[in-house]
């Protein structure tokens, strides 16, 4: 229901505090507060929550890799066994059954190779949906203070390159690194059954090995992770600068503003290129092991045939089995990287996915619409604000001690003139924000709850119109709503004629790409999803805004309905929505100044009714122009 809110403004183009300068390559400005990243153990513990319904597909995917490699390992023992014969001068058909077993082997493997592959990404593509889908359910979810804190870089960044790295290393990484794995330990069990020396002389590589990957590690995950967080500081400033655009050109900022994403590519690029060198070191230890452990297994080879222990072609066997391993030993250790690489952002991507939920996103459906008999016996919750204080910096408080109380089933008008702390109020209330001292309660059948456990709707003047069906629109309210809940929805909010005269009613495509909806048609939407929600309390923040003058008094009605039976606050566009409000609550300075009656206040001759005769006074004179010459002069923020 809510759409997006308005932000408080942090800078000429809109950006964090501060110069947006780093404190060090992949550090983060002051201010930011980064979205959660899991720990090391609760990554291991989400991965096996994600595997353990679909173990059958793991141990079968595992184990035709083992067959595959298994059988992969009979072809070192043929080809020593074509040496045997050559080096005996044997007749040449003693070669046929040697050469008919590789052609085997190389068909078997071939085709279990494939079955174990295919099973194992089969097995990490689901995975990965299912964890994209909890990370993308969480994400929309999260409190807006708390993305606003993290800015939207650091979202997009885990949405795009860290789903994609991860999903690289599922497809690619995963299978590949199971395979090499499983390689490593029978082709060295294998060098063990042709003679035990053999696996002594190929351990003399493993001390190299296991000294490059610990090295490789102790550098690797502290470096991916301040690259993470580098990239995701670039975007975060570029978002910035791009959607502050005009306001970059009309205070003449462009130099400090490009100066700004400069500095933050730059660290990004110093971190990968820091990246780069680690590799390449990374590659020359890997080298110094190969050569070692072949030359051992070669000298071993020589001694054992001149002492007559083994043949020539069992130490070509073992001489080839030990450079078989070149390629899953380097395998292995190289996807270090991509493992470094992808636990870094897998832990992102986790840290995220395990935000708890609110109480009210955990419904599993929402109520249906009632009826006007329903409405008129079931009144909305009552909210209690108490001692509220807010600000979004340190030092420049919006709101200053507010105490309010909406009673069950009442409507509420907030006015008052711009920047009074009208919104950010409502927010409050709404649960987008939380208040920096204070409280904000309500009470539903009897039952007194925080704020987070509240099913507050929220619908402001921003809408979204999401591209698709507008049936589907509508359901994103409630998905289980019938066509005939939709028709019922939309007759409450005056809608269903022009959506029943679309080309495809309810199915006709909306939003991008789609038919094109009027700013009025599109508040009717958002009003619909109010009605199809059922919250016992709605907050419209200027909800009518975007009608102008010609369908301000359709919306308005519209919104009328809408919360009709609820307990709803407003705050009000146009002072039409005041007058009728059964109560009006007048902010100023970020304090509530007045509340009462439109008539009381009007008596009383305060704030409220200056703007009252302020706004009688435009329309008045609005209603002597002519109307080919009438400008819009309705909205209460002009004045």
């Amino acid at each position: 229901m809510s759409d997006s809110p308005d932000t408080p403004a942090t800078g000429p183009a809109g950006g964090a505090p501060g110069d947006g300068s780093t404190r060090g390559f992949g550090s983060e400005p002051a201010g930011r507060e980064l979205l959660p990243t899991a720990t090391p153990a609760r990554t291991r513990a989400a991965v096996r929550e994600l595997v353990r319904p679909r173990r059958g597909l793991a141990v079968a995917g595992f184990a035709a890799i083992t067959v595959a490699t298994g059988v992969g390992l009979l072809v070192q023992p043929l080809l020593g066994r074509i040496v045997d014969i050559v080096a005996d001068h044997r007749p040449p058909g003693d070669i046929t059954l040697p050469v008919v077993l590789l052609v085997l082997v190389a068909l078997a493997q071939g085709a279990t190779t494939a079955l174990g592959l295919s099973l194992v990404s089969r097995l990490g593509e689901t995975v990965l949906a299912r964890l994209r889908e909890r990370f993308v359910e969480k994400a929309l979810r999260l409190p807006l203070e708390q993305v606003e804190k993290a800015g939207a870089g650091d979202l997009t960044a885990r949405v795009t390159r860290d789903v994609s790295v991860v999903g690289e290393a599922v497809r690619d990484a995963l299978p590949e690194l199971a395979r090499s794995l499983l390689a490593i330990a029978l082709t060295l069990a294998a060098m063990a059954a042709l003679d035990w020396r053999f696996f002594l002389a190929a351990l003399i590589a493993v001390p190299v090995h296991a000294s490059t990957a610990r090295w490789y590690v102790r550098n690797a995950v502290p470096l991916y992770a301040r690259q993470r967080i580098a990239t995701g500081s670039q975007q975060q400033q570029l978002l910035d600068t791009i959607a502050g655009a005009g306001t970059v050109r009309a205070f003449r900022l462009e130099e400090e503003h490009t100066e700004r994403v400069t500095r933050r590519s730059s660290a990004a690029v110093e971190l990968t290129l820091r990246g780069v060198r680690l590799v390449l070191d990374f590659y020359n230890r890997l080298h110094i092991a190969e050569y070692a452990g072949l030359a051992a297994v070669l000298v071993t080879g020589f001694l054992l045939v001149r002492g007559g222990s083994v043949s020539i072609g069992t130490a070509t066997a073992a001489a080839l089995y030990f450079h078989s391993l070149f390629t899953p030993v380097n395998a292995a250790l190289v996807l270090l990287d991509d493992a470094q690489s992808a636990t870094a952002a897998l832990a992102r991507l986790v840290g995220v996915a395990d935000q708890p939920s609110p109480e009210a996103e955990k419904r599993a459906h929402a109520p249906r619409p009632r009826t006007a008999a329903e409405a008129e016996a079931k009144a909305g919750g009552t909210v209690t604000v108490t001692g509220i204080h807010h600000a979004y910096e340190p030092g420049r408080p919006v709101l200053h001690d507010v105490d309010l109380t909406l009673r069950a089933g009442e409507r509420v008008a907030l006015v008052g003139p711009s920047g009074a702390g009208k919104t950010t109020l409502a927010k409050l209330i709404a649960g987008v924000h939380r208040p920096t001292a204070g409280s904000v309660r309500v009470t539903t059948n009897g039952a007194r709850e925080s704020g987070d456990g509240v099913p507050v709707a929220l619908v402001t003047q921003e809408t979204h119109v999401f591209a698709g069906p507008l049936a589907d629109d509508l359901r994103l309210a409630r998905a289980d709503a019938t066509d005939a809940e939709l028709r019922t929805a939309l007759t409450a909010v005056s809608a269903l004629d022009w959506v029943v005269a679309l080309p495809e009613g309810l199915d006709t495509v909306v939003g991008e790409g789609g038919h094109r909806l009027t700013s009025a048609q599109v508040q009717q939407l958002a009003l619909a999803r109010l009605v199809l929600a059922d919250p016992p309390v709605a907050v419209l923040d200027e909800a009518t805004a975007e009608a102008g003058s010609t369908g301000a008094r359709l919306l308005e009605q519209a919104a009328d309905r809408a919360v009709d039976g609820r307990t709803a606050l407003v705050v009000a566009h146009r002072l039409t929505q005041a007058a009728t409000a059964d109560r009006i609550v007048v902010m100023d300075g970020g304090r509530i100044v007045e509340s009462g009656t439109h008539d009381e206040l009007c008596a009383a001759a305060g704030v409220y009714a200056s703007l009252w005769e302020a706004w009688s006074g435009t329309r008045a004179t609005a209603d002597e122009t002519p109307t080919h010459h009438r400008p819009d002069t309705t909205t209460l923020k002009d004045h």
